[in-house]
Formats: structure tokens, C-alpha cells, sequence
């Protein structure tokens, strides 16, 4: 089926992919007079009075605002705010069909991290949440950490955190698989982008102690005088027998590689260079940094790609319906990194021994799978009311 021409025909048709559906009926002539004027103005006296109220009495509490400015979208780079709103539709449709949360494609002609932020909170009174999505880095991570210290309603960089909930519900399963411990292993990651340095961020927080990252001029490590703060970052909280060459070097003995950088990277010779029981998370799109069949010929015992068309997809709609469901269910104003481990080992736990089977080893859900949402949702909001951010 060639998608692309069926894209291009299903937005004609439908002139984009989500539109406003009235929760109400009017039919009569009471009917604009309570959806309206001059019943509506009860309600805002109310909120007036308790601005909690407009969690009783508006769609706030269950309507996240899918906010981006297109400066890094999909595999299509800086295509600008009109481009990428194909894509936020799409995200919108994801949270309702998968968890639903209502949603709301937001994209802002705003270049600078200052701009984004002040357009975020300028809207933030009408969302009970923020998803960020699609704005490149180093920008990405100065708008949500200056967003979630300052709103009181959780704000998620999917392509950041979303990812690295996905991939290390992955790989607390691919560690049962091979009998291995998060704190014992070693892991190197290749491409500490945004979504890159969350993975690292979450996987340490998850335990593991032995993470090298590599960009494209190398390794990570403490004095490697990068050019961007949080990779100088990374070097200091990583890599921590100080290795130092390209990817090559870091492979050597290690027991997990993890892929978000670009095609054909990693190859069948560098697979046999691993340690037994290899893990491969090969996850550019929409080519691998290797393929299945070449990391099995290297040696790799469990693999995962980003494609819908290779056994475990790590696919972030495992995770953002269910965690803002939760989130929204407690009113959480914080998104914290007990929430996103609690939505990590939601996801994993739903695998059981049988399907960690030698003779089809599946590491994760389905992205079809009906209990995701749910599992997550629960696990988010008990970790919030836990760890004491949620306000009902």
C-alpha cells in the first residue's frame, strides 16, 4: 500500500483529521440559553468565586494542548508551524482514540525557547495539560523545565520522556529475557539528542549505573568540551570508566545498544563485538541502525525497532494516552520521574514469562493492545497521589 498517497487523499477528503463535536444538544430555544447566554453566566461566577471550579464546570480537566512550532518534526527537520499541523492532528487523534483524553493541535509561530514559553502559559488557563511535541533541541529542554517549574498543570515532552518510558519498559523486559540486572549492564547509547539524554535520564533512574553515549564525534566523557550544555552535561554524569574513542570502542563488551541517531550505523561485525545475550534497540526512522536479520547474524539475542513492520515496535502511543489520563485523573501538577518509571513498569508488566518465549521473545505490548492505557493511567495516578503532586 504506498501510505503516502493515502495520506494525501484521507486529509483532502476530511480537510485535516479532527474537528469540534458539541457535548450538548441545541435544538430548543432553552438550549442556547443554558449552553450560552445568559444561562453561561453562572458558571463563570462560580469559577470567579473558586478558580478550581473551572475543572467542574469546563472541559479543562480533560483537554491537553499538543503544542509545537515545527522546527523539528518527524524525520522532516524545521518545516515551520503550518507543516507539522498534519502531524499534531494526528496526535490529537491518538489521545482520544487510545486513552480518551481530549486534545487539541496547537502550532505557534515561535523560533526562540522565550517565545514558546510565553504562548504556553498564555494559553495554559484553557488545558489541563501541555504536550510538547516536535521542537528541536538544545530549545526543547529549557521550554519544558521552564514551563513545569512555573504552570501548575503537567507540561511532557513526549519525544523526549515518552520515548524513554517506551524504551525502558523494553528493556526491563529484554533484561528478564536474558537474565540480566539494570545495574550490572552495559549500555551504550548512540544519538544523545532530546529523546536520547531522556532515555539515559530515565534508565538511571530505573538503576542503571554503566551508560556511555555517543554522538558524532565520539564518546561522552567528563572534559569532552562539547558544543552543546547538556552533552558536556551527559559526559559528567556518564561513561563512568572514562572511555574515550567512537562507537567501536564503546561496543566492546557491552550488553545493550541504543539507537536514535541514523540509518546503518551499527553493524553485524560491531553486534559480534558485544557482550552474550546482546540487546538492540535499533530505533531511527524509518531505517534502522541496523536490521533485524543483521543484528541476529551478530549475535543479538533481543531486538526492537522504531517500524510497525518488525516484532516490538517502541512506539511512544504506548505511553502518552494512558500517563496524561492519569495525570488528569488526580489533577497531578507535575509530571515526575516516579510517575515515569510507574508508567514504564506498567507497560513492561503486561508481558508475561510465556510471551518472553525463546521461540518468539516480545518485549512489549502491541500498540493495539486495550489494557496499555488503562494499566498506565492506574500506575500514573497512584505515583502521583505517592509522591504527593496530585491535587484530587
Amino acid at each position: 500500500m504506498d501510505y503516502n498517497k493515502a495520506a494525501l487523499e484521507m486529509h483532502e477528503t476530511h480537510k485535516g483529521k479532527v474537528g469540534i463535536v458539541s457535548k450538548v444538544e441545541v435544538a430548543t430555544r432553552d438550549d442556547p440559553s443554558t449552553a450560552y447566554t445568559p444561562g453561561v453566566a453562572e458558571p463563570c461566577r462560580k469559577i470567579k468565586e473558586n478558580p478550581d471550579d473551572v475543572y467542574k464546570y469546563t472541559f479543562k480537566g480533560n483537554m491537553v494542548a499538543v503544542v509545537s512550532n515545527g522546527t523539528a518534526v518527524l524525520g522532516l527537520g524545521d518545516i515551520g508551524p503550518e507543516a507539522g499541523l498534519p502531524v499534531m492532528e494526528g496526535k490529537a487523534v491518538l489521545f482520544k482514540e487510545f486513552g480518551g483524553v481530549d486534545a487539541f493541535p496547537i502550532c505557534i509561530d515561535a523560533h526562540d525557547a522565550a517565545s514558546v514559553i510565553a504562548a504556553c502559559k498564555a494559553i495554559a488557563p484553557t488545558f489541563g495539560g501541555i504536550n510538547l511535541e516536535d521542537i528541536k533541541s538544545p530549545e526543547c529542554f529549557e521550554i519544558e523545565e521552564t514551563l513545569e517549574r512555573e504552570l501548575d498543570i503537567p507540561v511532557f515532552h513526549d519525544d523526549q520522556h515518552g520515548t524513554a518510558i517506551v524504551v525502558t519498559a523494553a528493556l526491563i523486559n529484554a533484561l528478564r529475557v536474558v537474565g540480566k540486572k539494570m545495574e550490572d549492564v552495559h549500555i551504550v547509547l548512540n544519538g544523545p539528542g532530546a529523546a536520547g539524554t531522556a532515555i539515559i535520564k530515565m534508565l538511571m533512574t530505573a538503576g542503571a549505573k554503566d551508560i556511555i553515549a555517543v554522538d558524532q564525534f565520539g564518546t561522552l566523557y567528563k572534559g569532552c568540551n562539547s558544543a552543546e550544555a547538556h552533552k558536556n552535561w551527559l559526559g559528567e554524569v556518564t561513561n563512568p570508566r572514562q572511555v574515550k574513542g567512537g562507537l567501536k570502542e564503546a561496543l566492546e563488551g557491552a550488553d545493550v545498544f541504543i539507537g536514535v541517531s541514523k540509518p546503518g550505523i551499527l553493524t553485524t561485525e560491531l553486534c559480534k563485538t558485544m557482550n552474550k545475550d546482546a540487546i538492540v534497540f535499533a530505533m531511527a526512522n524509518p531505517t534502522p541502525e541496523i536490521m533485524p536479520d543483521e543484528a541476529k547474524a551478530g549475535g543479538v539475542r533481543v531486538m526492537a525497532t522504531g517500524r510497525s513492520d518488525f516484532p516490538n515496535q517502541v512506539n511512544n502511543v504506548l505511553c502518552f494516552p494512558g500517563l496524561f489520563k492519569g495525570a488528569l485523573s488526580v489533577r497531578a501538577r507535575d509530571i515526575n520521574n516516579e510517575m515515569k518509571l510507574a508508567a514504564a513498569y506498567a507497560i513492561a508488566d503486561l508481558i508475561t514469562d510465556a510471551d518472553r518465549s525463546e521461540e518468539n521473545i516480545n518485549i512489549i505490548p502491541g500498540a493495539f493492545d486495550p489494557r496499555v492505557a488503562e494499566a498506565v493511567a492506574a500506575a500514573v495516578a497512584k505515583a502521583a497521589r505517592e509522591t504527593g503532586v496530585a491535587k484530587s
